[in-house]
């Protein structure tokens, strides 16, 4: 149903008669973008310049077309890389699949001396720290001073990066004690 506000606008638009507007718009069931192409193919109305097109879109500013373009028309993708939301949950997921793969074939050991007193699986460890860091920290720190050195073993720990760094902890730890006992 053509209201008369849809009339009015077609007029003002296409500068054409009432009775040519309500015409167009009853032929277009009320679609006012489909009605100024019916006039203009009728010769009714003229043509944009320069090859443009009518719209019934908002017009926004050059720089969010751009966007726009850019963004949100392909394939319903977002501005992250092309990946969909469903898609970064997939990566996210094997993510944390490869991080509890990992966390549980690799070790967190005890030693004293050379001897293993404790072996847990690395998850274990990160477990005790994220519920119980006022007690786990000290505990390894104390643990450093009773002559304990700790090192992470497994498939996942050939560098002796992280291994160094902990005897070099252990060592200080020794010096201390031994500063502090002359």
């Amino acid at each position: 149903m053509t209201t008369l506000e849809q009339v009015e606008k077609l007029r003002a638009m296409a500068n054409v008669s009432y009775d040519e507007a309500r015409a167009a718009l009853d032929a277009a069931n009320g679609d006012l973008l489909q009605a100024i192409i019916d006039l203009e193919k009728q010769g009714k109305v003229s043509a944009p310049s320069g090859g443009g097109y009518y719209s019934s879109e908002k017009t926004i500013a050059a720089g969010e077309e751009a966007y726009k373009k850019n963004c949100w028309e392909k394939e319903n993708r977002n501005c992250n890389g092309g990946e969909t939301f469903i898609s970064l949950l997939k990566k996210f997921g094997k993510l944390c699949f490869k991080m509890l793969r990992k966390s549980t074939t690799n070790y967190f050991e005890v030693l004293k001396g050379e001897q293993s007193k404790a072996s847990v699986p690395v998850i274990a460890l990160v477990l005790l720290l994220i519920f119980a860091f006022g007690v786990t920290v000290p505990l390894l720190i104390i643990g450093l001073f009773f002559g304990l050195r700790y090192r992470f073993n497994g498939p996942d720990f050939s560098g002796n990066t992280i291994n160094d760094a902990m005897n070099n902890a252990a060592n200080a730890a020794e010096n201390l004690k031994k500063s502090m006992n002359d």
